[in-house]
């Protein structure tokens, strides 16, 4: 009888368990260790406790990566189609809102019983409370060797690093993943907040505090246009939050880390054409002249907003439109359309969502083996890959691990990576 190959999985977050499961069902014998009591903890709050699995408007141009082309090939193998397919097989009902995948009871809670059910159906070894803190490849045995935090020693052909990043988590926590392929010679791309809220010092901030609003944002760079996303923005008593403001957080980390200037022009009526605009509110004013500049301004937003503006713009809340005058009024309804906050540090990696940085993709192969070490893997967010909102960054989750597992198993995907010509994607219809 044939020895099954023994394979461990160092974490297991969404990318572990879909790498043990994939390891397991191509014949492997899988030992999937978790430094927690339990499996799947971060999935949980996945989506605001929904899971947002992935998202059939799928591109790589939601991706922040160093190589698009090998990512794209990793997506080829490994697809959101091939997501859906996966999590049906084991009995998860799916549904879509606008894309973006769900599983149909709308709770993390029910991804995560179906995944563990799963582990238990392959019989994978599930040990907890175990965390690995050393690994060590021992030539003589051809085997790799793992420690754990309490001293137990363990022996695998093949490891498969998926121990996540120190998004969400206390300080000091999680960096085993990224001091593991340090000590088999890997060099880490710097960790910063990926998702995340930015902090700003501006006088004016704090008065908007709890304010939400569709808004246009241009995240600026030492006064360059970097990035810019719509939806809705969140104002918080230290900065600005929100999924505009996660999707250009990861930048405007990497800017604050080299000692840039960073802000944010945020534009409250991003849907109107700005001549529109300034032609209707002449004629707002021409209606309206008689009115305070609070009043006058009631119907456009928010009152915090309004009162912030009128501040900012050197005027007084009880001055009538006609004493300011259309001049005065033209610059100050311009700020709706280019409201500059300045951005002083990106909130902390405890409050990411998740974390840029890691293991540069060109470390490791379209299989997530590493190039440097043959039978170690890298999946998830240990690798320098990271998505924007909308369920991507679980999709890397599902496609590396499952990628990674089935191939340490013995099951080739290469020649299908390799071979697959690059093209564009084209949203599948």
């Amino acid at each position: 009888m044939e020895n099954k190959m023994k394979i461990a999985v160092v974490g297991a977050g969404a990318s572990g368990m879909m790498a043990a499961v994939s390891a397991a069902k191509y014949g492997a014998e899988v030992t999937l260790f978790e430094k927690n009591e339990r499996v799947g903890k971060k999935i949980l709050a996945t989506g605001n406790g929904k899971c947002n699995l992935g998202n059939l408007t799928f591109s790589t141009d939601q991706y922040y990566c160093e190589d698009k082309e090998k990512l794209h090939k990793i997506f080829r193998v490994f697809s959101v189609w091939d997501t859906m397919m996966f999590f049906e097989n084991i009995g998860l009902m799916i549904k879509s809102k606008g894309g973006y995948l769900y599983p149909y009871s709308e709770q993390a809670s029910t991804v995560l019983d179906i995944l563990r059910m799963e582990l238990k159906r392959t019989k994978v070894n599930v040990v907890t409370e175990a965390e690995i803190v050393n690994a060590v490849y021992r030539d003589a045995e051809e085997m790799f060797e793992l420690k754990d935090i309490q001293g137990n020693t363990y022996q695998f052909q093949k490891v498969i690093i998926a121990c996540g990043s120190p998004a969400s988590l206390k300080k000091g926590e999680g960096m085993t993943g990224y001091e593991l392929a340090q000590k088999f010679g890997h060099q880490i791309n710097q960790v910063v907040p990926g998702l995340v809220q930015l902090k700003s010092n501006d006088s004016f901030i704090k008065a908007l505090q709890g304010v939400r609003c569709q808004a246009g944002i241009k995240l600026l760079v030492d006064g360059q246009e970097a990035a810019c996303e719509n939806g809705e923005l969140q104002f918080t008593e230290y900065g600005v939050s929100g999924i505009p403001v996660f999707q250009i957080s990861r930048i405007a980390a990497y800017a604050l880390k080299e000692g840039k200037k960073v802000d944010v022009l945020v534009d409250f009526f991003p849907d109107q054409d700005y001549k529109a605009y300034i032609y209707m509110n002449r004629l707002r004013y021409e209606a309206q002249m008689d009115k305070t500049l609070e009043d006058y301004l009631t119907g456009m937003l928010h009152k915090k907003i309004n009162m912030v503006m009128i501040k900012q713009a050197g005027l007084k809340p009880g001055m009538k439109a006609e004493e300011a005058g259309w001049q005065a009024i033209q610059k100050l309804i311009q700020q709706y359309r280019s409201f500059n906050i300045h951005i002083y540090s990106d909130n902390s990696i405890e409050n990411a969502q998740v974390c840029a940085g890691g293991i540069a993709i060109d470390q490791v192969s379209t299989e997530l083996e590493s190039n440097l070490v043959k039978g170690l893997y890298f999946v998830g967010e240990v690798v320098d890959v990271d998505g924007k909102c909308g369920g991507y960054n679980l999709q890397w989750a599902w496609s590396s691990g499952h990628i990674a597992g089935r191939n340490a198993a013995g099951s080739s995907t290469k020649e299908i990576a390799e071979n697959e010509q690059y093209q564009p994607e084209q949203e599948e219809p």
